[in-house]
């Protein structure tokens, strides 16, 4: 009996697992863990536009182009940013308004092409003994991060960077002294055209790439801007002289910001990427503009007839008395709006004397260009 009982056992049993096979494997059990699992993103594209008003050639129009690689390389090709220099989606003084209005995703351009619309930032644009590009390109981030001016809140900043002290450029007539200024008209925005006029000259507002057409035509005699655009913007082929006036020198204020819906719809792994890389730019731009004015006076003196004229100390020092009102207006009208101007004043003049300090050799900025260019 036992041993039947044992063999009709043994044959269900069989029937069990044939019958089990023939039907395929059970599904597996739920999990118990029921938590939802992190948000993978790493399928999903996000595609930019960045407006930057420098020509295509320029180097920080090509630091664009390397910025725009870059993140698309440190996000796996999940980000693509494409580049449109020269002002051919939005001109200069409109990059801003283009970025909050969705007409480009990021831009960069120029604080002084709309004056009046960042107080706090064109601050940074006024004389500040800036020994270079590097140098004012420090400073204007700095002040940035310190004192967060409501100006930009409606953007995602990324960086600025800024250009070394603007000189005078003169097509006909050479300015040795401030009587050769008197009745000049010179190109200008924001902070420089204010100079420009207290030095006796005649301001006339235009964006960069409008200089060099202005000038050939004569409808201007000259500009005040920095060195670089001697190569940049191709303007030492019709510039005859440049006088070299740093103790009143200023520098233009220059943005790459996002639109903020953008920004705020990344995942905090890709707004990691835009700012590491971001801050690492500065470093890049800040280089790359003490470089511009090197090889900007290079390549003017290439050309014949050219002359850069020097002041001496004591006409240096008169340029000095003719501006100096200008930054006691600038802090007033300021103070007047409920900014803390006078802080914003002292701290600027620190952290340009802060980063002279700590400013490379021009031939380390030299090297740094020949580098990063090759690649």
């Amino acid at each position: 009996m036992k041993r039947t009982a044992f063999i009709q056992v043994l044959i269900a049993s069989l029937l069990v697992i044939a019958l089990a096979a023939a039907c395929g494997p059970a599904p597996a059990a739920p999990s118990e863990n029921t938590s939802a699992a992190p948000a993978v993103t790493d399928n999903k594209t996000y595609e930019f536009t960045y407006s930057v008003f420098f020509p295509p050639v320029h180097k920080n129009a090509l630091l664009a182009q390397k910025f725009a690689d870059e993140v698309n390389a440190r996000t796996n090709g999940r980000v693509k940013i494409t580049v449109f220099s020269g002002g051919t989606l939005t001109k200069a003084p409109q990059v801003y308004d283009g970025v909050l209005n969705g007409l480009s995703d990021m831009g960069m351009s120029v604080v002084s092409y709309t004056m009046g619309r960042f107080p706090a930032a064109e601050m940074v644009e006024l004389p500040h003994e800036y020994l270079n590009g590097y140098v004012s390109t420090k400073v204007a981030n700095d002040f940035y991060n310190e004192f967060k001016p409501k100006e930009f809140d409606n953007v995602h900043v990324l960086y600025f960077h800024a250009h070394g002290p603007s000189v005078i450029f003169s097509v006909k007539k050479p300015v040795r002294q401030l009587e050769d200024l008197k009745g000049m008209v010179i190109r200008s925005t924001g902070v420089g055209a204010s100079i420009v006029e207290a030095l006796g000259g005649k301001g006339y507002g235009a964006a960069q790439g409008e200089a060099y057409e202005l000038m050939s035509k004569g409808t201007i005699d000259g500009s005040y801007t920095p060195r670089e655009t001697l190569e940049g913007w191709k303007q030492a082929e019709i510039v005859k002289y440049v006088t070299e006036c740093p103790e009143v020198g200023s520098t233009a204020n220059m943005y790459v910001v996002m639109n903020k819906d953008k920004w705020d719809s990344l995942p905090p792994d890709i707004q990691k990427v835009f700012t590491d890389v971001s801050n690492e730019w500065i470093e890049k731009h800040a280089k790359t503009w003490t470089w511009y004015d090197i090889s900007g006076l290079q390549f003017f003196k290439t050309f014949e007839g050219r002359e850069v004229i020097e002041l001496s100390p004591e006409e240096a020092a008169r340029w000095v008395q003719a501006t100096q009102s200008l930054k006691a207006n600038y802090i007033e009208e300021r103070d007047a709006k409920g900014m803390p101007a006078d802080q914003y004043e002292k701290y600027l003049m620190e952290r340009a004397q802060y980063w002279a300090g700590k400013s490379p050799t021009d031939q380390e900025c030299i090297d740094f260009v020949n580098i990063e260019f090759a690649k």
